[in-house]
């Protein structure tokens, strides 16, 4: 699945970002921290594509600045039109619960992503299979794990993940930010990532490293 993620300062640059996306796209990402005040019913009535709804923390590589009560809270609003709530792993407990409870009254209809956000370093294999199987224990129906690559072998550290996660029979996805993380954003969906992350287009990129679309589809075609 490819999701673009998509960043504007208003409701209505973001509705004309969707339009414009739609075509390119198996899903949508709209990250709301990025929006001043987001409209989130008028967002979700304009979708044509699945949907991706999160709300970055800045330690994560986000933008929200309000209190933490506050991000949650939009994130549960959404819950029932999106078809994905992607929410970080390390929010607090009472929280995190809050967003099941809310996707639990969506009869099935949005999905949980719980996600973790490395943006200085790789940690070790073993740290991060830890992190995702405190995924599964939470409930997530995607783990989606990404650090940031120092040195090549960490795309391998990371991409180890996928096949992990995979054996205990949730979808994962699972890459490295950075330049020297690349490579592994074109490997992951190879292994079996549930989602891979292009732009839009040049200048879009939402995290350091992330491929266009059209770099991500001319790349696909040319490894099958």
């Amino acid at each position: 699945m490819i999701c673009i993620p998509l960043m504007a300062e208003t409701t209505e640059e973001l509705l004309a970002l969707m339009e414009r996306a739609t075509p390119r796209a198996d899903a949508l990402e709209l990250r709301l921290d990025a929006l001043r005040e987001p409209d989130i019913e008028a967002l979700l009535a304009a979708r044509t594509t699945k949907i991706i709804v999160t709300n970055r923390r800045r330690d994560e590589g986000g933008f929200f600045r309000g209190p933490e009560g506050q991000r949650v809270a939009l994130l549960c609003r959404a819950a029932g039109g999106a078809d994905f709530i992607d929410v970080e792993l390390k929010t607090a407990a009472p929280l995190l619960e809050q967003v099941r409870r809310f996707i639990g009254s969506s009869n099935g209809t949005t999905q949980l992503i719980l996600s973790h956000h490395d943006m200085e370093e790789t940690p070790s294999l073993e740290k991060l299979v830890s992190l995702a199987n405190d995924a599964i224990k939470a409930g997530a129906d995607i783990v989606k794990i990404v650090t940031t690559a120092r040195k090549p072998e960490d795309n391998l550290t990371v991409l180890s993940v996928i096949g992990h996660v995979r054996r205990l029979g949730v979808p994962a996805t699972a890459f490295c930010m950075g330049e020297a993380g690349r490579i592994s954003r074109i490997a992951a969906p190879f292994l079996g990532a549930a989602i891979t992350y292009a732009s839009l287009s040049p200048g879009a990129e939402s995290a350091p490293g992330q491929l266009t679309v059209d770099e991500i589809e001319t790349i696909m075609r040319i490894l099958r």
